[in-house]
């Protein structure tokens, strides 16, 4: 089994800063692409940034400029580090990591619990 887990949601106000981190565990031998989605009330899933396990990022349009997304593969964890907050990035923000379980095994995509995050103007 691979687990997930965020930390580091809450309420901020507008212009404000948080962190978030997503620990990978379990039975891992390797994690190639970690990245966190969002989902706000009503609307479907989106990608806020992703990065490869050789520090390749890619950012949201609505993102660029603000977040900054950060891996330490020893550790399996991955950050987000979200800067001049605004009210519209409230969310449930999910942790996705692909993860190969052992040698020569297929990568399969993982998902955290989910952690809020709400921006108040």
């Amino acid at each position: 089994q691979v687990q997930l887990v965020e930390s580091g949601g809450g309420l901020v106000q507008a212009g404000g800063s948080l962190t978030l981190s997503c620990a990978a565990s379990g039975s891992i031998f390797r994690t190639d692409a970690m990245g966190w989605y969002r989902q706000a009330p009503g609307k479907q899933r989106e990608l806020v940034a992703t990065i490869t396990s050789g520090g390749r990022e890619n950012y949201a349009d609505s993102v660029k400029g603000r977040f900054i997304i950060s891996r330490d593969n020893a550790k399996n964890t991955v950050y987000l580090q979200m800067n001049s907050l605004k009210p519209e990035d409230t969310a449930v923000y999910y942790c996705n990591a692909q993860v190969a379980r052992y040698r020569g095994a297929d990568y399969y995509s993982y998902w955290g619990q989910g952690t809020q995050v709400t921006v108040s103007s």
